[in-house]
């Protein structure tokens, strides 16, 4: 079947207000079957336009109404294109109506998003993330089964989304609000929502406690909430929710326990995440009983205790297999992948399509006891672990070279003594490798990847050797920083006045950051590398007086 003419000229009138400085629609022409131009897909039975897949194409200029002459179009991917910061005009969201699939997103568009109500196809998928939108989060009809409204300025409560009179069941599935200017309390309406498999809240300015009603969602399968004010216990109505793969609740102010229920009633759990919070007291050794777990962050919080010597029953964080490098949840329209925020390497990192690659544990910015549990080495799949700034003792597990995935290893700040195992040299991805500020002696063991480490990683030691600088005293090796304040003995007043001078200049950093939440968790990082710095240069410089 050749294409409709009506329909031909309805394609070539939208182009005429198109700009198209890759030439993608060069073929767009007054001859030929429009059928077989770039990005049309027509039907095979009666000809008629039934797709449009112009993503990724540079395209700008302004939306031509001529589409409205496409009456059976059901397919519109006009995203990640350079569409100038204008409204979408009314007749487009009325067109839009008709579509099952509609991603505009990754463009410039800004404005209000009016109610979308009246989605006719039974199962529509809405796209409209990473524009300019503003104003209040719109309603939507019953028949959408996932919608992203991310990375836009969307503002104010989203009670009115939720708890609005229903007259049908909600069929939507995906939800992603995350990196919006949204407020207010997370409502308590889940119930009329029990399809939900994907719920993405971050990065907004959310308040209040965790709702009970979340619990009643029992085919979510990811529930990420990072980077809002919540505050409260994690609800108990939580464990209904056994299909979750995901928590993220990262960088609230969430409090009490860490439920020992999360390692017995969220069997498929692979991400747990919650750090930069409240929770005190223990890690449950109930986490342990999470088979599936790869990713573990429970960093900055205040926990106490020691680290549950359980923890070599974490499977997935024991098996270096890589078969399927994607996480993902399913939903009736395919798989979502999954992603996270991590931090790798000291910098702050999102993954999405290789989280299943990654493996990782940072228990770190706590006030855990004792000693670091032998049953870690059995980690083996471990690229990453974190165990810094907390009260630690003990030696460094002798059969840490097993964990040969390791790339990353930060055990700094503790008051771990002993030598390095001579079987670190065996980790031969490792490129971190953090010691510093424990009581740790005898000579840094040789391999290529330790020599070539930065000296910085070896402050406040006992250690010698490379990459660390013998002293001109013999007999102990130190680096150039501790050199510059050996053997001082009266009160240095420069280096008190600049210390006061970058404290004050901190504070004028810091203060705005408790009214202006928006600088996010790298600026946070940033905040504690400073402030960890600072008191260890002070306090030896202390000892030194």
């Amino acid at each position: 079947m050749t294409c409709i003419q009506i329909e031909r000229q309805a394609l070539l009138s939208f182009k005429q207000d198109l700009k198209d400085p890759l030439n993608r629609l060069a073929a767009w022409t007054n001859n030929g079957d429009c059928c077989k131009w770039e990005g049309i897909f027509c039907s095979s039975v009666n000809g008629y336009v039934m797709e449009l897949h112009l993503r990724s194409s540079k395209l700008g200029g302004k939306l031509n109404p001529s589409l409205l002459e496409l009456k059976h179009l059901s397919y519109l991917d006009i995203s990640d294109n350079d569409f100038p910061e204008t409204q979408i005009p009314t007749w487009f969201w009325n067109f839009s109506s008709n579509l099952y699939y509609l991603n505009i997103s990754y463009n410039h568009f800004q404005g209000q998003i009016p109610d979308l109500l009246k989605m006719i196809h039974p199962s529509a998928v809405i796209d409209l993330s990473s524009n300019n939108f503003n104003g209040p989060l719109p309603l939507i009809s019953s028949n959408v089964i996932a919608i992203d409204l991310s990375i836009n300025s969307l503002s104010g409560s989203i009670n009115h989304f939720f708890c609005q009179k229903l007259n049908e069941p909600m069929k939507l599935e995906i939800l992603n609000l995350g990196h919006n200017l949204l407020s207010g309390e997370v409502p308590d309406c889940w119930g009329k929502w029990p399809r939900l498999v994907g719920i993405k809240f971050c990065q907004n300015n959310f308040s209040g406690k965790i709702p009970s009603s979340i619990g009643s969602l029992t085919s979510l399968q990811s529930l990420h909430m990072r980077d809002n004010s919540l505050v409260g216990e994690i609800p108990s109505s939580l464990k209904n929710c056994s299909e979750l793969l995901t928590v993220d609740f990262g960088n609230n102010q969430l409090s009490g326990d860490i439920p020992p229920w999360m390692g017995q009633r969220l069997p498929k759990l692979a991400i747990l995440s919650l750090f930069r919070n409240k929770f005190n007291r223990t890690i449950p050794k109930e986490l342990c009983g999470l088979l599936s777990l790869q990713i573990l962050d429970l960093s900055h919080n205040s926990l106490s205790s020691g680290i549950p010597s359980c923890i070599n029953n974490l499977s997935a964080m024991a098996s270096r297999d890589i078969s399927d490098n994607k996480i993902f949840y399913k939903t009736s329209k395919g798989s979502f992948f999954e992603d996270i925020l991590l931090v790798m390497k000291g910098r702050v990192v999102d993954y999405s399509t290789t989280l299943k690659l990654v493996k990782t544990m940072d228990l770190s910015d706590n006030s855990l006891l004792g000693a670091i549990p032998e049953e870690v080495t059995s980690l083996v799949g471990l690229q990453s672990l974190n165990f810094s700034h907390n009260l630690l003792v003990g030696s460094i597990p002798g059969n840490i070279g097993a964990m040969r995935s390791l790339e990353c290893v930060d055990l700094s700040t503790n008051e771990l003594s002993g030598e390095i195992p001579p079987s670190v040299s065996h980790l031969s991805f490792l490129s971190l490798l953090n010691l510093s500020y424990n009581k740790i002696t005898g000579k840094i063991p040789t391999s290529t990847q330790l020599q070539s480490l930065s000296a910085s990683n070896f402050l406040g030691t006992e250690l010698f050797g490379a990459p660390l600088i013998e002293s001109p005293k013999g007999g102990r090796f130190s680096t150039r920083v501790e050199k510059q304040v050996h053997d001082q003995h009266e009160v240095d007043w420069l280096f008190i006045s600049i210390v006061m001078g970058f404290c004050l200049g901190f504070l004028g950093v810091f203060v705005p950051s408790l009214f202006f939440k928006s600088g996010g968790l790298e600026y946070y990082q940033y905040v504690d590398e400073i402030r960890h710095s600072l008191s260890q240069i002070i306090y030896k410089k202390i000892l030194k007086v």
